[in-house]
């Protein structure tokens, strides 16, 4: 039987039987997996050839079961029970196997099984622990030992915080201090930036903070090199005072390490340490998970700063002129109000839009937790003061909430109104950093609005990456325009409502003005000839980090730095500042942008294809941040991009042709017609596919903005010249490239209908019988897919034309001539 062949060749005295039995365990599991009691056989086997005295068929053996644990879990209803009860028990063994290649073997496939959450909570906490903890006993034998340290500091990022509290946390603190061997000391340094994340701030600062002062100052080079490389990590998981206090000193002195390879190590962390000292609900930047900076947050940080500062305002000059309402006596200017109880402040304020046990739909007032519950709103809505943002804000991607926004139009012209009756002007016609803060008002309503039109009323957190809802560029220029650095709020009655920076704070507040020091020697060309021929670089790539830390009021600190940068002579450094140019201008915003950093960026315009691919892969998210006569310059320029050192660099411009689809939002129709046409058309005769296909969609898009902005002229002058350049192109690649723009101007609604059939659509039907196979295939998808499902005037001679292309001699064109329009069909980019 084959069960007895198994048995047979399984037990076989000849070694290499046994070795090829052990490599095909998961096919004959796939035989006899449906019957249970053969199944049950095929197990109890593997179980008895797990005690095979040979080496290399346990190895074998063991290299198949996170397959065969992979397969059981797809096909076998009782996985957990069997899984647990044949073969956890083979991989907990084989940790203790004498044998070296065993012993790896086993934890590699440990590995897989706990990324693949193959195996239960149970087993980890009451099979594998124990033997890691028993491994790891100061008597072990050393390489057990060394060993087991290691996969124990991988087992930590897979298992929960209360497992590794409970069971791993004081075993890895003693092996932190194992004065016998420099290998488990060094393993642990090595991870023990990742145990500080699972574990959380308060072990981190009571059990962990101690070790790894040790470890920093450990005799040997490599583990102070390995906490040099894990600081920043280390860093997030403490407190505000633990870092400036405690870490900072401590990174100085790594730092300034005898070792070249240890100050290395920690001149390369330096940036990415400094950027742990980022407070958010100061800067109102925040960085997402994904590492993608959130302007939502900033958003509903300078709302709510400005909306308490114009309530503030209008009380006060409401309680000056004695022309106080029923809304004063509850709500008054006062700094008291600012720490009155939220619940009073509730009952008391007439505008906020509703109590918060009815929160209107869209809004972010509940959110799940990890138990299931929901956690409720607070009881206030009203403007947070900083303190309180502080204790009941906090800044992350899970448990951020944000108060629901009032509507002010009524108090700002009730504001208006006694201005006017009092005989003042509204300083809202003249003072621009008044108009500045309506616009930023603006853009936090709109993007209040617009999310609230694509959230469902139950969703707990509001996110945003800057696409979707995102304010407009003169919107976004408004906004950065406003200090993201530590401020204070004018309480003066005659003020305006404007964020005012406090003279007193200084980059010494925000970082230790040491490590600043420190950072701003990374230019220093001695560093590099002492600490690391590539310090510049790292420098460079930190730097918005760094400046997003200091805040724009401590740019100056920085400047010198940067335009240093900006001009090294490795253009690895210039290429690193060109792909972040763009995200040090949303932090620095439009003003500094334009005074610092217009210039540096128009130096990487002109540089190595290397240096030019980074702003321009961002170029879009570059102009949107200046404003509309600035951005207008570099409409002359685009063409140079056409221009590269090397012909065949056909990735730059389909980067260009990319970019050029999104900034076509940031000119008016005449300037896309003028100077965005012709770069379109000369990309769609590119000699690379690639480029073409993306420049076809770029055309549609150009043809869109004119018919949206209603230049009909236009519009049709570049229709006449799409015809004349593809329709009646000689070769058969623009022909085709015709039909494709016309499916894509279908589909994307780039027009009316009736002018599409009146302009564009004859000449589509005029290469249905194009002598070219290629083009009647275009043809007939786009007929078929698209036109045919709009209908049009022409609909006899389109139905006449696919009846054609139905009988076509080629069965690729008769395929997409009859082809449902609603399945889903092979893509044709390779055709062209």
């Amino acid at each position: 039987t084959p069960l007895g062949r198994l048995e047979k060749y399984a037990f076989s005295e000849n070694v290499f039987n046994r070795q090829i039995v052990a490599r095909g365990l998961l096919d004959v599991l796939r035989e006899f997996s449906d019957n249970e009691n053969d199944f049950i056989s095929v197990m109890e086997t593997v179980a008895r050839m797990s005690e095979d005295g040979e080496p290399t068929v346990r190895a074998e053996l063991m290299e198949q079961v996170p397959n065969i644990a992979m397969f059981l879990h797809e096909n076998r209803p009782n996985f957990p029970e069997a899984f647990s009860r044949y073969l956890v028990p083979i991989v907990v063994r084989y940790l203790t196997d004498p044998n070296n290649q065993v012993r790896k073997t086993s934890q590699a496939a440990l590995l897989v099984l706990l990324e693949q959450g193959l195996m239960s909570k149970a087993d980890m906490e009451g099979k594998v622990c124990p033997v890691l903890l028993e491994l790891t006993e100061p008597s072990s034998d050393d390489d057990y030992k060394i060993e087991a340290v290691a996969i124990m500091c991988k087992l930590v990022t897979m298992l929960t915080k209360d497992t590794v509290e409970h069971l791993l946390l004081l075993r890895f603190c003693e092996l932190c201090s194992d004065v016998r061997l420099f290998q488990v000391r060094k393993v642990c340094a090595a991870n023990f930036g990742e145990v500080c994340s699972i574990v959380g701030q308060e072990a981190t600062e009571k059990l962990l903070m101690p070790k790894f002062f040790d470890l920093c100052s450990d005799s040997l080079w490599g583990i102070r090199k390995a906490c040099a490389e894990c600081f920043m990590v280390v860093s997030n998981c403490t407190s505000p005072e633990v870092r400036r206090t405690k870490l900072s000193p401590l990174f100085i002195n790594l730092i300034s390490d005898q070792s070249r390879w240890v100050r290395q190590a920690a001149f390369q962390s330096l940036g990415r340490f400094i950027s742990t000292f980022a407070n958010p609900s100061i800067t109102g930047l925040h960085f997402c998970e994904d590492g993608t900076l959130s302007l939502l947050h900033y958003i509903e940080y300078i709302f709510e700063t400005l909306l308490h500062n114009c309530l503030c305002s209008h009380r006060k000059e409401v309680t000056t002129s004695n022309s106080s309402n029923s809304r004063n006596a509850s709500i008054d200017g006062s700094p008291d109000s600012l720490i009155q109880p939220r619940s009073e402040q509730l009952q008391s304020t007439s505008i906020l839009t509703g109590p918060p046990s009815h929160p209107p739909e869209g809004n972010s007032f509940t959110q799940p937790q990890e138990d299931g519950t929901s956690l409720g709103h607070p009881e206030h809505s009203g403007p947070l003061s900083h303190q309180q943002k502080d204790e009941c804000t906090m800044f992350n991607s899970f448990n951020f909430w944000r108060a629901p926004l009032p509507d002010i139009t009524q108090e700002l012209e009730l504001l208006r109104e006694e201005k006017r009756d009092e005989g003042k002007e509204d300083p809202h016609l003249d003072d621009p950093d008044v108009q500045a803060q309506v616009k930023v008002l603006s853009a936090a309503l709109k993007a209040a609005q617009l999310e609230s039109q694509t959230e469902d009323a139950d969703e707990s957190v509001s996110e945003s990456n800057g696409s979707t809802g995102s304010p407009t560029s003169d919107e976004l220029s408004a906004m950065s325009e406003l200090s993201l650095t530590d401020t204070q709020i004018s309480d003066s009655p005659s003020s305006s409502p404007v964020l005012v920076d406090d003279s007193e704070h200084s980059s010494e507040n925000v970082i230790p003005q040491q490590l600043l020091d420190q950072y701003l020697s990374m230019t220093d060309p001695a560093r590099a000839q002492t600490v690391d021929t590539e310090i510049a670089k790292h420098c460079a790539f930190s730097l918005p980090g760094v400046a997003l830390t200091l805040g724009r009021q401590n740019w100056h600190c920085l400047k010198d730095t940067y335009e240093t940068l900006a001009t090294d002579v490795q253009w690895k450094v210039r290429r690193t500042l060109a792909f972040s140019i763009h995200e040090l201008a949303v932090i620095l915003g439009d003003q500094l942008t334009a005074a610092d950093l217009v210039p540096i960026f128009n130096g990487f315009l002109k540089d190595l294809d290397e240096v030019r691919i980074g702003v321009l892969r961002h170029l879009y998210d570059f102009l949107k941040l200046l404003h509309a006569d600035k951005r207008r310059e570099y409409l002359y320029q685009l063409q140079e991009f056409m221009v590269t050192d090397n012909s065949r660099n056909w990735r730059f411009r389909y980067e260009l042709a990319e970019q050029l689809i999104l900034i076509i939002e940031l000119y008016s129709h005449n300037d896309v017609y003028d100077y965005l046409r012709q770069i379109a058309l000369n990309l769609c005769s590119d000699k690379v596919s690639e480029v073409r296909w993306i420049s076809y969609k770029l055309v549609s898009h150009i043809l869109q903005k004119l018919y949206a902005c209603e230049a009909h002229d236009l519009g049709l002058n570049f229709i006449n010249e799409l015809i004349m350049s593809f329709c009646h192109c000689p070769k058969w690649v623009g022909r085709q490239a015709f039909a494709f723009i016309c499916q894509a101007i279908v589909e994307e609604d780039c027009m009316p209908m009736d002018q599409f059939a009146h302009h564009l659509l004859p000449s589509l039907l005029s290469l249905s019988s194009d002598p070219v196979p290629n083009v009647r295939v275009l043809v007939a998808k786009a007929l078929r897919q698209s036109v045919l499902e709009k209908r049009s005037a022409y609909s006899d001679e389109l139905e006449e034309a696919l009846s054609e292309l139905r009988m076509d001699k080629d069965r690729d064109v008769q395929f997409f001539a009859t082809l449902d329009p609603n399945r889903n069909v092979m893509d044709t980019a390779a055709l062209i």
